[in-house]
């Protein structure tokens, strides 16, 4: 099994930023962590979880949902075993629960779908 803890969320005001890490630990028999395509997913009070941005396992940046092009950046550190979402610029529309999510097979599935997820951060952004 594979566990995943998100840090690094808060309060902020609008127009500051933050950085979401996730750390995972344990493994899954066959598939390393580099192995693996991760995603960050955020669900607003009130509305559907939504992908944010999904990473794959060479490191190439596969989807950024529109709203956060060009303010989140997303990363990992296979050796660290760490996944980042470096949120600049951020809006009250940001605000919700953001959770990480992992799966070996990512690259076929939908990230709603995936395997291993945490327990989710609040971020909130006041205007």
């Amino acid at each position: 099994q594979v566990q995943l803890v998100e840090s690094g969320g808060g309060s902020v005001q609008a127009g500051g930023s933050l950085t979401l890490s996730c750390a995972a630990s344990g493994h899954s028999y066959g598939y390393p962590y580099g192995s693996y395509w991760l995603s960050w997913l955020r669900q607003a009070p009130g509305k559907e979880r939504e992908e944010v941005a999904s990473i794959d396992a060479a490191g190439g940046v596969r989807y950024i949902v529109d709203t956060v092009k060009g303010r989140f950046t997303i990363s990992r550190d296979n050796a660290k075993k760490m996944l980042y979402l470096q949120m600049n610029s951020l809006k009250p529309e940001d605000t919700g629960m953001y959770y990480c999510a992992a799966d070996p097979m990512g690259r076929t599935k939908p990230v709603s779908s995936f395997a291993y997820r945490g327990q989710g951060i609040q971020v909130t952004v006041s205007s």
